[in-house]
């Protein structure tokens, strides 16, 4: 029986790759006619002669693909894991793991934003109130109490009385003034 549109049966999965092979990965995959996604963001980079735009993989040693499941198209799946510098595929219990459609067009939307590369990091500071803006805590305000590196931050949510930390990407968030809150 042969299946009247077969990208309806094609899904999204993760690879993990060796360190530092994400586009050379990206490119075989192309190569043999498979659909991937590298989400890919230009970030400013500063050597002590000059300054230069590099695009860097988001996810550092990951690659999506859009293939067939496994159990229908074991073909497809080999594949890929044959690629040069293809480790394996993000599973549980022995199963590749499935990527909802919604979370790479979020992903998409994300790396998108032309604001992400416009942020000044320094205007961020331990004890401000700060706002998120994207994802699913979208709009939930909290006091930043910790700066972890040039990308993340930790945030106290109150809810019902409980400080909640978060681990958030400082893209993520905007700071607030006082008078916001109430």
């Amino acid at each position: 029986m042969k299946i009247k549109n077969a990208d309806n049966n094609k899904k999204w999965f993760t690879l993990y790759v060796k360190s530092r092979s994400e586009k050379k990965v990206a490119k075989q995959l192309e190569d043999i006619g498979v659909e991937s996604f590298l989400p890919l963001i230009t970030k400013i980079k500063q050597w002590s002669d000059r300054k230069k735009k590099v695009e860097e993989p988001l996810f550092r040693s990951y690659i999506f693909v859009h293939i067939t499941d496994k159990n229908i198209n074991d073909k497809e799946y080999n594949d890929v894991i044959k690629c040069p510098n293809v480790v394996r595929f993000i599973s549980f219990e022995k199963k590749p793991v499935v990527v909802p459609d919604n979370q790479i067009i979020a992903i998409k939307e994300y790396i998108n934003d032309t604001d992400l590369h416009e942020i000044d990091y320094e205007e961020l500071k331990e004890g401000e109130l700060v706002k998120i803006k994207s994802g699913q805590m979208k709009g939930l305000m909290g006091r930043l109490t910790e700066i972890k590196g040039k990308h993340r931050i930790i945030i106290d949510i109150e809810t019902v009385g409980q400080s909640l930390p978060i681990n958030i990407s400082r893209y993520n968030v905007e700071k607030i003034t006082q008078t916001h809150i109430y």
